[in-house]
């Protein structure tokens, strides 16, 4: 499968994404912001980082490349979509999820190995895990709290659309302690924490991250 790794400027964790799709079996395949192109592939991935130095909001700027014009047409027609750290507040920017991620509870940028529960398992990115699973990935943000209205809240809870949640003390703020969220069908997926950063235990603090990208290999979604 041929995986699409988008590239902003200030984009930091593209090569780690694109080895992450290798472990799992598939094709990396680098995609530049200032083309529209997606090269047929699969899937794709955007990856965490500052695009455009995070400047007005973090992901408003990236929200209008050109490459997004196209990720989010694909989108609404069913195509993969993953949305890492900053690539998830591209995903809420672009309307393709809900709500926003704001400044982390104290102000503190956060860097630290994250227990998240897997809540939904059915999305494209999830389907590998089971239900309830416990996982630990790494978690580094400083705009990671997840908050959204209580109409969208009681949406994502009643429709099983929270991907993941931290467990144990909630450590940046998000409501309902959410680590990632999914769109109403499926395919498009936002998170927090790092799980590029957990494919092997040898450069990472476990492999528990690597069932994301297997979970795409094998994905119908």
């Amino acid at each position: 499968m041929r995986v699409g790794v988008v590239t902003f400027p200030g984009t930091l964790d593209d090569h780690d994404a694109a080895r992450a799709v290798r472990y799992a079996g598939g094709e990396a395949v680098p995609l530049w912001h200032g083309d529209s192109d997606l090269q047929g592939v699969s899937g794709v991935i955007l990856p965490g980082g500052f695009s455009y130095g995070d400047y007005l909001r973090c992901g408003a700027i990236a929200r209008f490349s050109p490459i997004m014009n196209s990720i989010i047409s694909a989108a609404e027609q069913g195509l993969p979509v993953l949305g890492i750290c900053n690539g998830f507040q591209v995903l809420c920017e672009s309307h393709l999820l809900p709500g926003a991620l704001t400044r982390n509870v104290g102000l503190h940028f956060l860097c630290r190995d994250q227990e998240i529960e897997i809540v939904n398992n059915e999305s494209a990115w999830t389907a590998d895990f089971g239900r309830g699973e416990i996982i630990t990935i790494p978690l580094k943000n400083g705009e990671g709290s997840y908050q959204c209205d209580e109409q969208t809240l009681r949406d994502l809870e009643e429709n099983n659309r929270v991907i993941a949640r931290y467990v144990g003390v909630n450590p940046n703020g998000s409501r309902n302690a959410i680590a990632g969220i999914t769109n109403a069908r499926g395919n498009v997926v936002g998170i927090m924490p790092h799980p590029e950063h957990a494919i092997d235990p040898l450069t990472g603090p476990t492999s528990d991250g690597l069932t994301f990208f297997t979970s795409l290999m094998k994905s119908r979604v």
